[in-house]
């Protein structure tokens, strides 16, 4: 009974509330950016592409810098590695 009164009741105060009318909208120069906001967004846009690319420049470079000293150590360590002209092993010395 009190969840029925409570309904009725919501319903009549809504009902009572008037809606309120569209008194006109904002005109087309404060809704859209425009020239200069898309010469912006372009231009932001541009530096994004062109900070990406030089990103993976960067990161093929150390790789490849990396896997060539990881060569040069390997060639290092197989050379102290190797026998002398004598049958014995440099590193024994």
């Amino acid at each position: 009974m009190i969840q029925d009164a409570l309904l009725r009741a919501a319903v009549w105060v809504t009902a009572a509330t008037p809606t309120p009318t569209p008194t006109g909208g904002p005109s087309d120069d404060q809704v859209t950016p425009g020239v200069v906001g898309f010469v912006v967004t372009f231009l932001v846009a541009v530096a994004a592409v062109l900070l990406a690319l030089d990103m993976t420049r960067r990161i093929r470079r150390v790789r490849y810098r990396a896997e060539i000293a990881e060569k040069l150590d390997a060639e290092q360590a197989g050379q102290s590695g190797e026998a002398g002209p004598d049958g014995q092993d440099d590193t024994a010395r």
